[in-house]
C-alpha cells in the first residue's frame, strides 16, 4: 500500500509536471503572438505616419502650384501695367490699383527679377538676343527685354534678355 502511494504521488508529480509545462508553453506560445502583434500594430503605426505626412506634403504642393498658375495668368497684366508706369500713363485710381496688385502679388509670394550685367543662367533666362564685346569676360545678361517672375523659390516665367558673349 505504501508503494501504491508511492507509485500514486510520483504519478500525481508526474501529471502535474506535465501540467505545468503545458501551461507554459501555452504562455511562450501566447507572449510570441502578443509579441508578433504588437510588431505588425508598431509597423502599421509608422506606415501610417509616413502615409499621413505624404498627404501633408503633396496637399501643401498642390496649393503651392494651384496658386503658382493662377498668379501666372496675371503676369501679362503686371507687364501692362509696369510698361504703363514707365510711360508715365499710370496715375490716379489705376496707379492705386497697380499698387495694389502688385503688394497683394508681393504677399502672396511673387518676386520680379530683371538684372542687368549679371552671369547668363538658362535656369532663369531666356535668351531672345545675342551679341559679343570685347568688354565682357563672361556670358552677361546685358539687357532685359521682359522681367521674369519666382513664386517662393520656383521660377514661373524666366527673364527674356539679350547676351552678351566676349569675343575670342
Amino acid at each position: 500500500m505504501v508503494e501504491e502511494n508511492k507509485n500514486s504521488e510520483e504519478s500525481s508529480e508526474q501529471e502535474l509536471s506535465q501540467a505545468v509545462e503545458e501551461a507554459l508553453a501555452e504562455v511562450a506560445s501566447i507572449d510570441d503572438q502578443i509579441a508578433t502583434l504588437t510588431s505588425d500594430l508598431q509597423r502599421l503605426q509608422a506606415e501610417y505616419a509616413n502615409y499621413r505626412k505624404r498627404v501633408e506634403r503633396d496637399r501643401a504642393t498642390a496649393h503651392e502650384l494651384s496658386v503658382a498658375l493662377t498668379i501666372a495668368e496675371f503676369l501679362p497684366v503686371l507687364d501692362d501695367l509696369d510698361r504703363a508706369d514707365q510711360h508715365g500713363e499710370l496715375t490716379g485710381g489705376f496707379k492705386a490699383i497697380s499698387d495694389s496688385l502688385n503688394a497683394i502679388t508681393t504677399k502672396l509670394g511673387l518676386t520680379k527679377f530683371a538684372d542687368v550685367n549679371v552671369p547668363f543662367d538658362p535656369m532663369i533666362h531666356e535668351a531672345l538676343m545675342h551679341s559679343t564685346s570685347p568688354e565682357v569676360t563672361e556670358t552677361l545678361a546685358t539687357q532685359i527685354l521682359q522681367p521674369g517672375y519666382k513664386f517662393k523659390e520656383r521660377v514661373i516665367r524666366p527673364a527674356r534678355v539679350a547676351v552678351t558673349d566676349p569675343e575670342n
